[in-house]
């Protein structure tokens, strides 16, 4: 039986992150991970393929829309091939660097699936078994079957399905509202198929502001989408050449028929082949494992980092639990845990839509005292020659002292913008810090200072 000090199960962005750090501290560390190709769901399967495909669908979005910028281009369209290679290329290059990484011999890769047998065994599928005084779960995410008459028996499309498209289908229906959901629900659209996206929550990004989903919405609705919120799917029916997808709408019966059925109705931590009982790991309903500020499960020398413990599925969020995770198991001292209160999400949609920090409905939550200020982009100089007119900057800040608390953005190239808040959030920066900041004139980045300019005035000392 071999015997390490750190065993992660797992190797995408929290196993891969955890044993390297790990074998940084001095610990004999692996990784076990059986999937047929290494990289994880970003690289592979998820971040790095689907923004490589929406870049594109929005390269070709601005070139059907050329005569409003005063240029004849007679025509574009998606050319599928041509777009799949590029993506492959690339993904290609990212997955052989972490391949790479993997198998550089400072840990072990042990290509196999694992279970445990024990808090401290874990039994490959090979049999062998592997002793280790201490294991990372970070197996990840797999793509949700509901409990829908008739989804499960179908031939539905989930991202994997849509990432590799061949073809582009002349119809399709988009079971989901959430993130997934609508960036590739929008690169459907673009590149010539007719959608239709059915959401069961009352708005799009349910976790998302009510108001930011709106501008979403519009958005995706003005480019031809047909979007139903607020409904009960009731029954999916797969026939030689379509689906037909039955749904409770405002009361009523309502039928959808398309060439396909692309699921996006979420995912599900990837924990079931596990055995995590005979671990003593305990899950929530949803089924992500409970973790400590520390990232224990309920056994103490088990941790769990990234999809399968949550709370949030973000890249840069799974390598700070799996680093964190690292070190503790290692004993360091003066740790300190993942600080969800600078939480930064981005949504790939066009427009985007990101958020950092605190907003107004977690500060609502805690009674927490604040002030608000936005200003909409169509009122804005630079996006308004780039014909950027969606969505708006929000900024949120404590009323006394002015310190920023958080801060939401819908419009053009939020992803970026967003960052211009990420260090004075860090840093505990206020309104009148940010102020004293140079803006160049004319920048899309220069918008942030009109709301920061009216929570100035606003803050009373």
């Amino acid at each position: 039986m071999r015997s390490y000090d750190f065993v992660c199960v797992g190797g995408g962005s929290a196993g891969f992150n955890a044993a390297r750090t790990a074998v940084s501290l001095g610990l004999k560390s692996a990784i076990i991970d059986g999937a047929k190709e290494l990289g994880g769901l970003c690289i592979l399967r998820g971040c790095m393929p689907s923004k490589t495909l929406l870049y594109m669908s929005d390269v070709l979005h601005l070139a059907q829309r050329a005569k409003t910028f005063g240029l004849k281009v007679p025509f574009a369209r998606a050319d599928l091939a041509a777009m799949q290679a590029r993506k492959k290329k690339i993904i290609r290059e990212f997955a052989d660097y972490r391949l790479q990484a993997l198998q550089t011999g400072r840990f072990d890769l042990i290509r196999d699936h694992a279970r445990f047998l024990d808090p401290h065994t874990l039994e490959l599928s090979s049999g062998e078994k592997i002793h280790a005084k201490a294991i990372l779960i970070g197996t990840g995410s797999q793509v949700a079957v509901p409990p829908i008459t008739g989804l499960a028996a179908v031939a539905a499309w989930t991202s994997d399905e849509v990432l590799d498209l061949d073809l582009i289908p002349p119809s399709v229906t988009v079971l989901g509202g959430g993130i997934v959901a609508c960036e590739l629900a929008q690169f459907l659209q673009r590149i010539g198929s007719r959608v239709t996206l059915i959401q069961r929550s009352p708005q799009l990004l349910s976790d998302h502001s009510r108001e930011a989903a709106a501008v979403v919405q519009q958005a995706l609705s003005d480019e031809g989408m047909i979007i139903f919120t607020g409904t009960q799917l009731t029954k999916i029916t797969q026939h030689p050449r379509r689906f037909t997808t039955e749904f409770l709408h405002a009361g009523k019966k309502q039928t959808v028929q398309s060439a396909r059925l692309f699921n996006a109705l979420g995912r599900v931590p990837n924990t079931a082949p596990l055995n995590l009982a005979a671990a003593g790991v305990k899950t929530r309903p949803s089924g992500q494992i409970v973790t400590n500020r520390w990232q224990q499960t309920s056994t103490p020398h088990i941790y769990a980092a990234g999809d399968c413990a949550g709370p949030a599925e973000i890249v840069h969020v799974a390598i700070q639990q799996g680093e964190l995770a690292a070190r503790h198991a290692a004993k360091l001292k003066k740790l300190s845990p993942v600080n969800y209160a600078l939480l930064l999400t981005v949504v790939f949609t066009d427009p985007p839509l990101a958020t950092i920090g605190e907003l107004e409905s977690a500060l609502d939550a805690r009674g927490a005292p604040y002030l608000i200020a936005r200003y909409p982009f169509n009122d804005h100089g630079k996006s308004i020659l780039m014909d950027a007119n969606y969505g708006y900057v929000k900024v949120i800040a404590e009323p006394t002292r002015g310190r920023i608390l958080g801060a939401e953005i819908v419009g053009k190239d939020a992803g970026e913008l967003i960052h211009a808040f990420s260090g004075p959030l860090a840093m505990k920066a206020t309104v009148f810090d940010l102020l004293r900041a140079p803006w160049y004139h004319p920048t899309l980045a220069e918008i942030i200072t009109y709301p920061l300019e009216e929570l100035a005035e606003k803050i009373t000392p």
